[in-house]
């Protein structure tokens, strides 16, 4: 939790990976920043992620959706509810997303080139929170040129992945004592 992690796996190992410290905690800051700026209005944290969820996207949409959020005025200390647009969310996390798409690109530099080409092929694959921030996919694809697929349950992908680990202990042994070398 907390960062956003690339990978490059071919054989049942990680060829290249990277990470950042930016997943969807950081999305909500970003959220609760930019309505502190835009409308002089400080929200919660889960506020914030009420909105991303309900209205947040990577890209813009067909539609523009809103929502309302609750907090509190900075001016007059009393509550008030602001009404957010996706475009606004959009905006907010416009910058972390930029950060996470370097990331990938610099996963994919580092990658070998006959493993680039399978990976054009096949595409890329996004897994946990963050995956389920809508048109995220199609940002990722424009932005590289690669397909981009939403794994079928981002969000439990990391939980069976070590449930598959723990089954396979002694392959996972071997792979830790291979990559320690």
């Amino acid at each position: 939790g907390g960062t956003s992690e690339m990978a490059v796996i071919s054989l049942g190992g990680i060829v290249v990976s990277n990470s950042i410290k930016i997943a969807g905690d950081r999305l909500d800051v970003d959220i609760i920043d930019f309505i502190k700026k835009k409308y002089n209005v400080i929200i919660g944290l889960g506020e914030a992620e009420e909105a991303k969820i309900q209205i947040g996207a990577a890209t813009a949409t067909m539609t523009e959706d809103k929502v309302n959020i609750k907090g509190r005025n900075l001016s007059t200390g009393l509550p008030e509810t602001v009404t957010v647009t996706t475009g606004d969310i959009n905006e907010a996390i416009a910058s972390s997303l930029n950060e996470i798409l370097s990331v990938i690109k610099l996963t994919l530099e580092q990658t070998p080139p006959e493993l680039a080409a399978d990976i054009m092929e096949r595409g890329i694959i996004l897994c946990g929170g963050v995956a389920n921030l809508r048109n995220l996919d199609r940002y990722i694809s424009e932005k590289t040129g690669m397909p981009v697929f939403v794994a079928e349950t981002p969000t439990q992908c990391v939980a069976k992945g070590v449930g598959m680990a723990l089954d396979s202990i002694e392959v996972l042994k071997k792979a830790v004592k291979t990559r320690r070398k």
